[in-house]
């Protein structure tokens, strides 16, 4: 997904608004969309950061002071450039992820440019910006649940901060989390011990012992383009058909009860498609609600689908009742947080502090100064960060390597301040 142009264009202003000076995502953007600046002048921008010693940004900002060799028009258009991501950048401390990523895919001009184009690739492109941001959204309103879980693995961990967890909800926290979950799939692509994740289109011809089909919505399989159109839907319940053939063994049909969309948690009705299947051959966790006379589904719920892919099987396998959660989890599907993120069994057998260890006083701690953990031994504060309270410490011990510790959980004794 993170690999898709669109993706890494509205990224690339991500990046411009914490770093100007990200010259990769400077280059990537500047004349997206067009705005008048050519590869002549960018050309002429590399060529003077290069002469001056500067970075492009700042020949960008200041094009008067260095000379640039460009005409007046080019010459506001980047000032007009540099003030737009200037603007982003001052939104940073005053804005949430969401609320800034919005503004920034609006005001770049990069959302229209996409919804202008009404081919089918078009439409594809502007509802996966959507889909990203409805990621920053539910991101955004995860930040509490990630403080907590955090917390919790910090206070049984000797203050050990889970180096997958980022707090805070503003975009800079939103992008580090990014950077590692794309760096997490590169390392796992020679591992085959995985789930199979592809479109309907990219599974014809293939089949598998078990498949899952999600997204079984109305508005979203059948697409709310296909609905007006006896053809189109027709095609829909083709490629459904596709889907569900794909299973050897055991087919598994879901749809949500709710999904961000624009940036608000909106209810989902089931696909019309789940209706027309034989119901001798599904074991239901719940009946499949009814349609009133207008054709709406009845605003009662239902849960997921197992099916049998022969006539007639019949998997007896109901859902287990829901388990009350007794620590903080955070949900697999939460963009923004890896899973596997908190090893609980480690947690709760992690060796226990020294009886006679003696914590100091950390509230004068500053960088570089040494310290004794005790579980990690000597080590050197590299950095400090947060707010009182949550102060994060990164500390080099010479046995364990690199940490990154909360100060309210971790047991320190300050050797030299």
């Amino acid at each position: 997904f993170y690999k898709r142009k669109e993706i890494k264009d509205l990224l690339a202003y991500f990046r411009l608004a914490i770093n100007a000076g990200d010259e990769e995502a400077l280059k990537r953007v500047i004349n997206y969309p067009a705005r008048g600046i050519g590869k002549t002048s960018l050309d002429r921008i590399i060529a003077k950061a290069g002469e001056n010693n500067v970075s492009l940004w700042t020949i960008v900002s200041d094009p008067v002071t260095y000379q640039l060799d460009v005409n007046a028009g080019t010459r506001g258009k980047l000032l007009d450039f540099a003030a737009m991501v200037k603007g982003f950048n001052a939104m940073l401390i005053t804005h949430n992820a969401y609320d800034l990523a919005s503004h920034i895919s609006q005001h770049s001009g990069l959302l229209k440019e996409l919804y202008t184009d009404r081919s089918p690739e078009g439409v594809s492109h502007y509802e996966n910006i959507q889909e990203l941001l409805n990621g920053i959204k539910e991101f955004t309103d995860s930040s509490d649940e990630r403080k907590e879980v955090a917390e919790m693995y910090a206070s049984e961990n000797d203050g050990e901060f889970p180096e997958t967890i980022a707090l805070g909800d503003d975009l800079g926290v939103f992008m580090q989390d990014i950077a590692l979950l794309t760096d997490a799939d590169e390392k796992e692509e020679g591992d085959n011990d995985k789930v199979s994740l592809m479109t309907i289109h990219a599974a014809k011809g293939l089949e598998f012992p078990q498949v899952f089909v999600v997204g079984l919505e109305e508005n979203l399989f059948p697409s709310h383009l296909s609905v007006q159109s006896r053809t189109e839907l027709e095609e829909e319940r083709r490629l459904f058909y596709v889907a569900i053939t794909r299973a050897e063994k055991r087919l598994y049909l879901s749809y949500a009860l709710s999904r961000y969309k624009w940036g608000d948690l909106m209810g989902c009705d089931p696909s019309r498609f789940l209706e027309e299947l034989d119901p001798d051959t599904l074991e239901m966790t719940s009946p499949i609600p009814k349609r009133t006379e207008s054709g709406a589904p009845e605003p009662s719920r239902w849960g997921g689908l197992g099916a049998g892919t022969q006539s007639g099987g019949h998997y007896k396998q109901p859902a287990k009742p829901a388990q009350t959660q007794t620590k903080p989890v955070p949900p697999a599907s939460q963009p923004g947080i890896p899973r596997k993120l908190v090893p609980m069994g480690k947690a709760m057998n992690s060796t226990p502090a020294a009886s006679n260890f003696e914590s100091s006083d950390l509230s004068n701690l500053q960088v570089g100064s040494e310290v004794e953990h005790a579980k990690f031994g000597k080590g050197k504060i590299l950095n400090l960060e947060g707010n009182s309270g949550d102060v994060k410490a990164t500390i080099f011990f010479q046995g364990s390597g690199q940490k990154q510790l909360l100060l309210k959980f971790a047991k320190l004794k300050v050797l030299t301040p």
